[in-house]
């Protein structure tokens, strides 16, 4: 998997390209960690380049969310396949998240 970041205003998109299972999910944790400690409030996270996404990658997602919460920040997703937003709508997590059809829309909500 790999992420870059790219800074829009006062929002950071993080586009993700690869799976999203137990061997990467903790690189993404790591990059988490990184605009937590940068004090980024505000992010979208762009799902283009995503064709899979396992338990562990939504445990991190779900974690992401919880503490962005916490320091007053919001937790946006953008450009789902199907494929992968069918994993959000299985597990009910399509009801926690705020997802939307690409990124101008999500930036738009904050």
């Amino acid at each position: 998997m790999k992420i870059r970041e790219e800074k829009l205003n006062d929002a950071v998109i993080c586009i993700l390209e690869g799976e999203i299972n137990i061997n990467n999910s903790p690189d993404l944790r790591k990059a988490f960690d990184g605009l937590i400690k940068r004090n980024e409030k505000k992010l979208v996270v762009d799902f283009s380049g995503v064709s899979y996404i396992d338990s562990s990658g939504l445990a991190t997602l779900i974690e992401m969310f919880q503490r962005l919460k916490k320091i007053g920040g919001a937790l946006r997703f953008s450009n789902m396949e199907q494929k992968v937003k069918n994993i959000f709508e299985v597990t009910k997590l399509h009801k926690l998240f705020e997802i939307f059809d690409n990124r101008e829309a999500a930036l738009k909500d904050f």
